[in-house]
C-alpha cells in the first residue's frame, strides 16, 4: 500500500510538471508574438500616414511572427488584385522565437529547485512543443482575417518543424549535449558544425564587402524608398533583419549554383545569366553586375574552399587515432550533414516575393545543398586523411653527432722556442760515424774577446751578465734547518778553548763565590 501511495505521488508530481511545461511553452509563444506586436504598433503610431487601424497593425504582427517560423504569407492587396505569395523569411526575426523555445525546454529539465519534480526528456519535448503549437494555431486562425493570411500548407510543415527542432536542442543541452557513441559520428557532427560556421562567416564577409563596394547605389535605393524618418527607421530595421539572409545568399553564390534573381535569371561566379527582376532595395544593390564574371567574382569560391578545409581538419584531428576507414566515413558524414544544413538555410533565406517572375528569388535549396556536399567530399575528405596521416607520423630519431677531437693544449713559449730550434740543432748535430768536432773555448779575460774590453764601458757591471736568481724562488722563503754538530770521536781530544773564550770566562763571576 505504501508503494502504491508513493507511486501515485510521483505520478501526480510528473503530471503537474508536464502541465507546467505545457503552459511555459504557450507563454514563450505569447512573448514572441507580443515583442513583434510592440514593434509594429510603435511603427504604426509614428507613421504620419497610417493605412489601417490598430487591428491592422495586430494582424501584421501576427503575420510577421508566422513568417519568422518559415510560414509563407499571401498578399491580398496587390495592384492586379490577384493574391501573391511572400516567402522570404527575415532570418534575424527567427532568432527570437527559436531562442524562447530553446530556453523554455532547457529550463524545464534543469529547474532552479532540484527537489521539484521534472518530466522526462520526451515529456518535456512534447509538453513545451505542444503548448507552443496551441498558441501558434490560434495565431494562424487569427491571421486569416487580416491582409497577410498564412498559407496553411507551409504552416503545417514549417511551424512544427521549427518548434520541435528548437525544443529538441534545448532538451539536448539540458542533458549535457551528449554525442553519439561511435567516434566517427561525433567527429562528423563536429566537422559539419565547424564547416558550416566557416561558410556562413565567409558569406557574411562577401556580402559586407560587396555592399561597401556598391555603397552609392545602396544609399540611393534607401533614400528613394523611404522619405520620412519613421519610414527610414522601419526600412533600417528590415535591412537589419535581412542581413543573415544576405550571408546565406553570398555563401550559396560562392558554392557555385548561385542565386536566382527571378524566373530565368541566375547569378553565379561565372556571370549573370538572363534578365533579372530585381526590385529596388538597399541589400539588392550588392548583387554582381551583368555580364561575365571577373576575378572579384571568382574569388568568392575561396569561401567554400576554406570551409571544406576546416571541415576536413576537424574530422582528421578528431579521428587521428583510428584507422583511415573511420576518418573517411566521418568526413563523408560531415559533408552530408553540412549539405543538409545548407539546404535548410537556403530554403529559408529564399522564396517567392510575388507572382510571375518573382516566384523564384534567392538560392535554390537543393542545388546549394548538393554543392556543399560536393565541396566536402572533394576537399574535406582528402584534407581529413592528410591531417590524420600528418598526426600519426613517427618522428625519425636524430643521429648522434660524432664527438669533436679535443683541442691540443697550448704549449708554453719556452717549449715553442725549443721546438723551433730543433731543426737547427738537428742540422748542427754530427752525423753518425763522423769524427767529433774539437771544441776550443778561450776562458782568458784578456784579449779582444775577454772582459778587459768591458771595463771601458762606464755602465758595465759584471753582475749584469749573471742570472737574476740562481734558484727558483719559493712562495715564502724558509730558513734552512741548522745542521747537527758531529759527535766527537773517542780517540780525539776535546777542542781547546780559544783565547777569546777564556777572556770571556775571566769576566764572569765564579760560581763558588
Amino acid at each position: 500500500m505504501t508503494h502504491l501511495t508513493e507511486h501515485s505521488l510521483v505520478q501526480s508530481g510528473r503530471s503537474a510538471a508536464f502541465a507546467t511545461a505545457c503552459v511555459r511553452g504557450g507563454v514563450a509563444a505569447g512573448l514572441g508574438v507580443g515583442a513583434l506586436a510592440v514593434l509594429v504598433i510603435v511603427a504604426w503610431i509614428s507613421s504620419p500616414f497610417p493605412d489601417s487601424g490598430a487591428g491592422g497593425a495586430l494582424h501584421l504582427a501576427a503575420g510577421l511572427w508566422l513568417l519568422a517560423h518559415g510560414v509563407e504569407l499571401v498578399r491580398t492587396d496587390t495592384l492586379g488584385g490577384l493574391p501573391a505569395p511572400l516567402g522570404v523569411v527575415p532570418l534575424l526575426t527567427t532568432a527570437l522565437p527559436v531562442w524562447l523555445v530553446f530556453r523554455t525546454a532547457r529550463s524545464t529539465l534543469d529547474p532552479a529547485d532540484e527537489t521539484s519534480p521534472r518530466p522526462s526528456p520526451a515529456g518535456a519535448l512534447g509538453a513545451v512543443s505542444g503548448g507552443y503549437l496551441l498558441v501558434a494555431a490560434v495565431i494562424v486562425v487569427y491571421s486569416e482575417s487580416g491582409p497577410l493570411p498564412a498559407d496553411l500548407v507551409t504552416a503545417g510543415l514549417w511551424l512544427p518543424g521549427v518548434v520541435l527542432g528548437a525544443a529538441g536542442a534545448g532538451v539536448w543541452t539540458a542533458l549535457g549535449r551528449p554525442l553519439p557513441g561511435r567516434e566517427e559520428a561525433a567527429a562528423a557532427l563536429r566537422g559539419a558544425g565547424s564547416g558550416l560556421l566557416t561558410l556562413l562567416a565567409g558569406g557574411a564577409v562577401l556580402a559586407g564587402t560587396s555592399l561597401v563596394w556598391h555603397a552609392g547605389a545602396a544609399r540611393a535605393s534607401y533614400e528613394g524608398i523611404a522619405g520620412e524618418w519613421s519610414g527610414r527607421v522601419a526600412l533600417a530595421l528590415l535591412v537589419l533583419a535581412l542581413l543573415p539572409n544576405a550571408a546565406v545568399w553570398a555563401a550559396a553564390y560562392g558554392l557555385g549554383p548561385g542565386v536566382a534573381l527571378g524566373t530565368g535569371a541566375l547569378a553565379t561566379p561565372l556571370g549573370l545569366v538572363g534578365d533579372p527582376a530585381v526590385p529596388p532595395f538597399p541589400l539588392l544593390a550588392a548583387l554582381p553586375p551583368e555580364g561575365r564574371g571577373g576575378w572579384p567574382q571568382w574569388a568568392a569560391a575561396a569561401v567554400p574552399l576554406v570551409a571544406a578545409v576546416v571541415l576536413g581538419r576537424s574530422v582528421g584531428r578528431s579521428t587521428g587515432t583510428g584507422p583511415a576507414r573511420e576518418t573517411a566515413l566521418a568526413a563523408l558524414g560531415a559533408a552530408w550533414a553540412s549539405g543538409a544544413a545548407v539546404a535548410v538555410l537556403a530554403g529559408a533565406a529564399g522564396g517567392p516575393l510575388g507572382s510571375g517572375r518573382l516566384l523564384a528569388f534567392g538560392p535554390v535549396w537543393w542545388q546549394a545543398g548538393a554543392a556543399a556536399v560536393l565541396w566536402g567530399v572533394a576537399v574535406g575528405l582528402p584534407t581529413a586523411l592528410a591531417v590524420r596521416a600528418w598526426g600519426r607520423r613517427v618522428p625519425r630519431p636524430k643521429r648522434p653527432k660524432a664527438p669533436k677531437p679535443p683541442k691540443p693544449a697550448k704549449q708554453p713559449k719556452a717549449a715553442k722556442a725549443a721546438k723551433a730550434q730543433e731543426p737547427a740543432l738537428a742540422a748542427a748535430a754530427p752525423a753518425p760515424g763522423a769524427a767529433p768536432i774539437p771544441l776550443d773555448f778561450d776562458f782568458s779575460l784578456s784579449g779582444p774577446s775577454g772582459l778587459e774590453d768591458l771595463d771601458e764601458d762606464e755602465g758595465y757591471v759584471p753582475y749584469d751578465y749573471l742570472p737574476a736568481s740562481w734558484e727558483t724562488p719559493s712562495a715564502s722563503p724558509v730558513p734552512p734547518a741548522p745542521r747537527p754538530a758531529p759527535a766527537p770521536r773517542p780517540d780525539t781530544e776535546p777542542p781547546r778553548p780559544s783565547a777569546t773564550a777564556g777572556a770571556e770566562r775571566e769576566g764572569e763571576p765564579e760560581a763558588d763565590a
